[in-house]
């Protein structure tokens, strides 16, 4: 099957994460299975969408197994640095960038250390994270400094200012809400060979809906490739968190966040997560609460972010394919 329709849920009746676990379902019942480029293999369908409701302080944060919604934050908030290496991330106890470049440290050298041990490494030595802490201009890069290069009479080209897209979109909403450029893209085809992964979750479009005190913003993510059992419980609660904070900058209220999945899969090696959460039912209704408002998008810190009624079932564990 090429693509599938995942039900809206009914409000009435479903509790949100339903949609997620019907994805799941179907993805696995009737993805065309297939070889991908970690070797792994997956399961496929080409196209889903999501929708949640944002108002009141709901989250799209699943209960059917525990989510680390801090280590999520904490990513996000790295990105909104602009920062491209995983020092930062590692000091912090964030491990979900570590496997790429501990790849390419062992692939460019021939020295089989361990994950831990290389993780230990750039931790400890700021030379030796310096030259393989770095994932190039991956989407923080993007975000909040992509590249722009100037025409010179002498018909060659030189370095221009980056461009802040985050800063951009946030003075946009306030000056123009109707307008239908409100874009933060992390899809840079000039600089793909030089990033340790492609943006996944490559485009974020806002829209506002309604005026004055009612408007409320809405945001659509675009992912042109979902990995649904371990990437797409931290892509939808960052989406979200993304938007309840711009929504914050711009004295807007919080409306309602649409995903769309382009290549949206399950690794076959993840069989035993699937099944599982498949067996669970939704619980709860977690809440977000941001307890201060900063100057601007980028001060917001870890404490600034609290999370309410939030009871999940235990976690379940699957390897990263990397």
């Amino acid at each position: 099957m090429a693509s599938v329709a995942i039900p809206l849920s009914d409000p009435a009746n479903r509790h949100p994460e339903q949609q997620y676990l019907d994805l799941m379902r179907a993805i696995w019942e009737t993805g065309s299975e297939r070889i991908d480029r970690t070797g792994v293999g997956t399961r496929s369908i080409c196209g889903a969408m999501l929708r949640f409701d944002l108002a009141n302080g709901a989250m799209p944060l699943l209960t059917t197994k525990r989510v680390y919604w801090k280590t999520a934050t904490r990513e996000l908030l790295w990105f909104l640095t602009g920062e491209t290496n995983i020092r930062p991330l590692v000091l912090q106890g964030v491990k979900i960038w570590n496997e790429w470049p501990h790849a390419r440290y062992v692939r460019e050298t021939g020295d089989a250390i361990s994950l831990e041990d290389f993780v230990a490494r750039i931790a400890e030595d700021e030379d030796f994270a310096a030259r393989w802490g770095d994932l190039g201009p991956v989407y923080g890069k993007q975000w909040v400094d992509w590249p722009t290069y100037r025409y010179r009479p002498d018909g060659l080209y030189e370095k221009g200012e980056g461009i802040n897209q985050v800063a951009q979109v946030i003075e946009s909403l306030r000056a123009s809400p109707g307008s239908r450029r409100h874009i933060i893209e992390g899809w840079n085809v000039a600089e793909l060979d030089r990033m340790a992964l492609p943006p996944c979750h490559k485009t974020y479009q806002f829209h506002v809906a309604g005026e004055g005190a009612d408007a409320r913003l809405n945001c659509l993510l675009y992912q042109r490739s979902c990995d649904v059992a371990l990437g797409l419980p931290f892509n939808l609660w960052s989406a979200a968190l993304l938007t309840r904070m711009i929504a914050q900058q711009v004295d807007m209220l919080p409306g309602e966040l649409v995903w769309m999945g382009g290549d949206v899969h399950l690794y076959l090696n993840h069989a035993h997560l699937i099944d599982e959460q498949l067996s669970r039912l939704p619980q709860g209704s977690p809440r977000l609460e941001i307890t201060r408002r900063p100057e601007t998008i980028f001060d917001y810190r870890i404490d600034d972010f609290v999370v309410h009624d939030y009871a999940p079932l235990p976690p379940i564990s699957a390897p990263v394919a990397v």
